[in-house]
């Protein structure tokens, strides 16, 4: 989903979200009922999906990365299923990140193919079997969770701590792509990014349902090229706060910042008003890996911005050393226990 999810998703329900429930409650019903009925093909190696309960930005292409990193560090070889949103593809596409721009491929698989072969292809299937065709033994599904057209042997379900699941109201009531109880069903695991409260009702809900809770939390890679830097820090991704509050917590000095909606295409008129409000105040432009790759893909000024702004890279960092491989392992043994 590439809209701008409406502010009041993540506040307590008020009058918008009652005027909505009726809709809710078809929307809830029907995807519910997808899930409860699901009986999606499968492949013949394990398949790990990392999914969200709610639409927007939850961590999951970090949490792939790092998954699909310690795969390879096992001796595996891990291929990623994107659906790629907010590239024009419509047929399947291997990803190269030499060549591909977010326009055709969307932002996310440019990023998540610089560290494990990436197939972009609304048939998840189909994708998942071009991959194993190129000697992937172990497919990791970059969301798809709900939409369940790929039998998936694990599904660890992301959360970020601060937001957590909103006001947990279902479409379009709320940001739940499916009732709640229904989508803990089917997950196995919980993975909650940072350590803010707001994904407290969604861990307490896991941890009654008997699901393990992992703990994560992004790190910036360096800090070192925004040292002493006074900044101007924009994004457009699913939840721009979490951004600036890395910053923050990184001891940077954040002194304006600027948000745009989720795959947001960046035009001449963005890229003038951001270098003439940093220039104006004498402050360095920094944005995000996601927003640099779409940048770089742009208009012509989109395009001058990219070479003037810095980049924050950020990395998933586990609380456990170990819980990835175990994740990875128990996928494995899932699997093995399916094709049986």
């Amino acid at each position: 989903m590439t809209s701008e999810a409406p502010p009041f998703w993540w506040e307590k329900p008020d009058w918008r979200a009652l005027a909505l429930s009726p809709l809710a409650k078809i929307y809830g019903m029907v995807s519910g009922r997808r899930l409860r009925r699901a009986n999606p093909p499968s492949v013949p190696v394990p398949v790990l999906c990392v999914g969200n309960f709610t639409v927007g930005g939850a961590g999951k292409t970090p949490t792939s990365i790092a998954l699909a990193k310690a795969a390879t560090a096992m001796g595996l070889k891990p291929g990623i299923v994107s659906r790629g949103y907010g590239g024009a593809f419509s047929g399947l596409h291997r990803v190269d990140p030499e060549k591909d721009s977010a326009h055709h491929v969307g932002d996310e698989p440019l990023l998540l193919a610089r560290h494990a072969p990436v197939v972009v292809c609304a048939d998840r299937v189909a994708g998942a079997k071009a991959l194993i065709e190129s000697a992937c033994n172990f497919i990791i599904m970059d969301d798809g969770f709900q939409s369940a057209r790929l039998h998936f042997d694990y599904a660890l379900m992301v959360v970020d701590a601060g937001r957590g699941i909103g006001n947990g109201k279902v479409l379009p009531a709320g940001p739940l792509r499916a009732p709640l109880t229904d989508q803990l069903v089917r997950t196995d695991a919980l993975l909650r990014i940072g350590t803010a409260g707001g994904a407290d009702q969604v861990v307490r809900s896991a941890a009654r349902a008997a699901k393990p809770i992992y703990e994560s939390v992004l790190q910036p890679k360096s800090m070192a090229h925004i040292a002493r830097e006074r900044l101007l820090a924009f994004a457009g991704i699913g939840d721009p706060d979490k951004f600036f509050r890395t910053l923050n917590e990184a001891g940077a000095e954040v002194v304006q910042t600027r948000s745009f909606p989720d795959h947001h295409p960046y035009t001449d008129e963005d890229a003038t008003d951001l270098m003439r409000d940093a220039a104006k105040d004498h402050l360095t432009l920094i944005t995000t890996a996601k927003d640099h790759v779409r940048l770089l893909d742009g208009s012509p000024l989109a395009r001058v911005l990219a070479a003037k702004a810095l980049i924050l890279e950020v990395e998933l960092v586990f609380g456990h050393p170990q819980t990835a491989q175990n994740i990875i392992r128990e996928t494995r043994e899932r699997a093995r226990a399916f094709l049986v």
